[in-house]
C-alpha cells in the first residue's frame, strides 16, 4: 500500500515559504538500534515519481543549464529494502546529480518511527542525470554552481525527502520472504573515456598508446546487478526488484534540451524493466546509479546527442543487463550476510589518514572552466591556462600541486569562503553476500575507482567479500577525484577535484578503514552527535498564485512533424490548463488511446514492442508553453515514434489531475 508523503514531515517546513534568506537546520541522528536476528532474507521496494514542476534549475551543465519546461522522461527514486542478519538497509536510487546530505539525514529521521532501517543503512545513490533540478544539495558552492541559478530551494528538498521516505516505508512495510543474488557482466562499445590523455598517464596504465581507438578500452565496463525475487509459498520466486551499478555519464542529452530527464538512464532500466515482464510476466522495481565514471561518457555517434542516440545507448545497456538478469537465477539465495556502515568525516577537524593530508582549503582549477570535453565552453576551452592539458610548471610546493587555481590561491577565498564547500565526508560501505558496496561523494574516474577498490578488497577478501563495488555522487556531492598522475595533466577532472593530488589515496585508506569496522559489525555508524546546515535559501518550486483556473480544453487538432537525423517523429497537442502549481506533477497527466472502429471504442496505445503510450514511458513528452495571457496556462504533449496502423485513430487524453476533469482531445489518424 503506498504512503501519504504528505503526512510526513520535516525540519524544513519552517523554510518552505520562501520567506528565509538563509535555512538553517539541523538533525541529531539516532543511535545504532540493535535489531533481532532473524534467518533468511526479508526484501521489499518501492517506485515513486519525483518530477516536479517546470521552472526549477537543472543541475550538471552548471550555468550552461536552464529551467526545466517540463519533461520528456519522469524523474523517479527506486528503492530496494533488504532485512537480513541483524541489519536492515534501503539502497535509494535517484534520477537527480547526486546523492545529498540532507536527504539521508533527514530521510533517516522522517523513517526513524517507521521502519528498523537506521542511518547507516539509508543509501542515497544516483543516476547523475545532467536534466534533473538541483538546489537540494548540502552545500552552498554546489548549490550554485551546479546549476544555472543559485541557491538551495527547502520546498523541492522538502518535497524529496517526503517522497522518498514514504517509498522506504512503503518497501519495509511491503517487505516479504525473498532471494537475492549479485552479479557482473562487461559492456564494450556503449561508452568511451572522454580523458583520455590524463588516464594513460598513470603508472598501471601498460599500453600508453595515443590512439583514439583505446578510449572504447579505457572504462569501466562492468555492470553490476543485484537481482531480488520475492520468494512464493510453494518454493518458487517472482521478480521484486533490480538495482544497476553501472559506470556512464548522464550526458546523452544535449545541455540545450529544456526538459527533465533522467538522460539514458531512463532507456536503460525501462528496458530492463520491459525485457524482465516479458520473460517473467511481471517488472520488478528496477533501479541504477553510478559506478565509478567520472572520466566516462556515453559513445555517441557524431553530432547526434539526444534521445534517439541516449536511447540507443540505454536500451544497449539495459538488454545487457536483462541477459545478466536472467542468468543470476541459479545463484538465487535466501542466505543473505547484510553489514551497513557510515563514518563522517569533518575536515575543519581531521584532515589527515595513514600520513595522506588533504589541503586545509580546496580550490577550483581553470581546467573546470574550460567544461568536459563532450561539453566544452565556446572559445574559453582554448585558451590557456583554462583549455585542457595546461598544468602548473612551477611553484608546485603546494597543497594543490599542478592546479592553476582560478583568481590565484590568496584571491580565490576571498570570492569563494571555505564554508561554502563540501566539509564533512560521508564514507558508506554495505555488504550484500559476497559483494561490498562503497559509496562516496565525488565523481570518480576509472582507475580512482580500481585503487580504492583495491585497498578495500584487501581487508575484505579474508571476510568472505569476494568483490568490491565502488559508487560514485552517494550521500553528496562533492565534485571530483583523480588519481596523482592524471591529476598531474589537468583536464576538466583534475580541475575539478576540489581538494588536490592526494584525494584518491586519502579516500582509498578511509574507505578501508570504515570496510574493516563494518564487516561483520552488523550495523556501524560513526557520526557527530548532531548534523547542521546553514544555506543561503531561495524557492523555485512551483507555488499557487491564486490565480483563477481556466476551463480544461484543447487547443485546436493535433499536428505531425516528420522525422529528422536527430529527432523521431512525432504528433503533437496544445491545451490550456491551470497554472503549474496546480497540477501533480509527479502524478500522471497524458496517455494516448486508440480505436480501430472508428471511434466507437477506445483502449490505451501500445508500440509494437510493448511500450505503453502514455507519460510514464519515454514516448510522451510534456512540456509548459509560454502564453502572452497570465491568466491562460499552455501545455503539449508530443507523442514520440508513434504507431500508424491503416484504419487506426488516435487521440490524446488528459488524466484526472489534482481535481483537474478527465478530457478527450480531437482524433486523428
Amino acid at each position: 500500500m503506498a504512503i501519504d508523503h504528505n503526512a510526513i514531515r520535516t525540519q524544513l517546513a519552517p523554510f518552505v515559504d520562501g520567506r528565509s534568506k538563509r535555512a538553517r537546520f539541523s538533525v541529531r541522528p539516532r543511535p545504532v538500534r540493535p535489531l533481532e536476528r532473524i534467518d533468511g532474507l526479508l526484501a521489499g521496494a518501492a517506485e515513486v515519481d519525483i518530477t516536479p514542476p517546470p521552472g526549477m534549475p537543472k543541475a550538471g551543465y552548471s550555468a550552461n543549464a536552464h529551467d526545466g519546461v517540463g519533461f520528456h522522461t519522469r524523474l523517479r527514486a527506486r528503492i530496494t529494502h533488504l532485512r537480513a542478519d541483524r541489519s536492515s538497509i534501503a539502497i535509494v536510487q535517484l534520477d537527480l546529480l547526486g546523492g545529498s546530505s540532507v536527504l539521508q539525514h533527514l530521510v533517516a529521521d522522517a523513517i526513524a518511527e517507521r521502519t528498523d532501517v537506521g542511518l547507516a543503512g539509508v543509501w542515497i545513490g544516483a543516476t547523475h542525470t545532467h536534466a534533473g533540478p538541483g538546489q537540494f544539495l548540502g552545500t552552498d558552492f554546489y548549490n550554485h554552481h551546479a546549476s544555472n541559478r543559485a541557491g538551495f530551494d527547502p520546498a523541492w528538498t522538502d518535497f524529496l525527502v517526503r517522497r522518498i521516505a514514504a517509498g522506504i516505508i512503503e518497501a519495509h512495510d511491503n517487505r516479504v520472504p525473498a532471494k537475492a543474488a549479485f552479479g557482473t557482466t562487461e559492456v564494450w562499445g556503449l561508452t568511451r573515456n572522454r580523458s583520455h590523455d590524463p588516464y594513460v598517464q598513470n603508472e598501471t596504465v601498460t599500453d600508453k598508446r595515443q590512439d583514439p581507438q583505446r578510449k572504447w578500452v579505457a572504462v569501466n565496463p562492468r555492470l553490476n546487478l543485484l537481482r531480488v525475487d520475492r520468494l512464493e509459498p510453494d518454493g518458487s520466486t517472482s521478480p521484486l526488484s533490480a538495482a544497476v551499478v553501472f559506470s556512464i555519464h548522464g550526458t546523452g542529452v544535449s545541455q540545450h534540451a529544456r526538459d527533465y530527464n533522467a538522460d539514458v538512464w531512463a532507456y536503460l532500466v525501462g528496458e530492463l524493466g520491459r525485457r524482465i515482464e516479458a520473460v517473467h510476466g511481471s517488472r520488478p522495481v528496477t533501479g541504477a546509479m553510478e559506478g565509478t565514471h567520472a572520466d566516462v561518457a556515453p559513445a555517441l555517434r557524431p553530432g547526434l546527442a539526444g534521445h534517439r542516440e541516449a536511447r540507443r545507448v540505454g536500451t544497449g545497456i539495459g538488454a545487457q543487463a536483462a541477459e545478466l538478469y536472467e542468468s543470476l537465477e541459479p545463484d538465487l539465495t535466501e542466505k543473505v550476510r547484510l553489514d551497513a556502515g557510515l563514518r563522517e568525516i569533518d575536515l575543519d577537524r581531521d584532515r589527515t589518514v595513514d600520513g595522506i593530508t588533504l589541503p586545509d582549503r580546496p580550490a577550483v582549477g581553470a581546467a573546470l572552466v574550460a567544461g568536459a570535453t563532450e561539453n566544452l565552453t565556446p572559445i574559453i576551452h582554448r585558451i590557456p591556462p583554462f583549455a585542457a592539458g595546461h598544468p602548473r610548471r612551477r611553484g608546485l610546493d603546494n597543497p594543490q600541486g599542478h592546479k592553476r587555481v582560478i583568481g590565484t590561491r590568496w584571491l580565490q577565498p576571498l570570492v569563494l569562503p571555505k564554508g561554502g564547500f563540501p566539509r564533512i565526508l560521508a564514507v558508506q560501505v554495505l555488504r550484500i553476500g559476497d559483494v561490498a558496496l562503497v559509496g562516496l561523494p565525488f565523481e570518480i574516474t576509472v582507475e580512482s575507482g580500481r585503487r580504492i577498490e583495491s585497498a578495500v578488497a584487501a581487508v575484505a577478501a579474508d571476510r568472505g567479500v569476494d568483490r568490491v563495488v565502488v559508487s560514485s555522487v552517494v550521500n553528496e556531492y562533492w565534485g571530483y577525484v583523480a588519481t596523482a598522475e592524471e591529476y598531474r595533466r589537468q583536464f576538466y577532472e583534475g580541475g575539478h577535484t576540489l581538494y588536490g593530488p592526494n584525494t584518491q589515496r586519502f579516500l582509498a585508506a578511509h574507505a578501508r578503514r570504515v570496510a574493516e569496522v563494518t564487516l561483520g559489525a552488523g550495523m556501524f555508524c560513526d557520526v557527530g552527535d548532531e548534523r547542521t546546515w546553514n544555506l543561503a535559501a531561495r524557492r523555485y518550486y512551483a507555488r499557487p498564485t491564486g490565480s483563477p483556473a481556466p476551463q480544461r480544453r484543447f487547443e485546436g487538432r493535433a499536428r505531425f512533424t516528420d522525422p529528422t537525423a536527430r529527432i523521431d517523429g512525432y504528433w503533437e497537442q496544445t491545451w490550456i490548463d491551470v497554472e503549474p502549481a496546480g497540477l501533480d506533477w509527479h502524478e500522471p497527466l497524458v496517455r494516448v488511446e486508440a480505436s480501430d472502429d472508428d471511434g466507437e471504442s477506445w483502449h490505451p496505445a501500445v508500440h509494437d514492442d510493448g511500450t505503453r503510450a502514455d507519460d510514464q514511458t519515454w514516448v510522451l513528452e510534456v512540456d509548459r508553453i509560454a502564453s502572452g495571457d497570465p491568466g491562460r496556462h499552455r501545455y503539449r504533449v508530443r507523442w514520440y515514434e508513434p504507431v500508424h496502423r491503416a484504419g487506426r485513430r488516435h487521440r490524446f487524453v488528459l488524466l484526472p489531475n489534482n481535481g483537474r476533469p478527465h478530457l478527450e482531445g480531437p482524433p486523428f489518424d
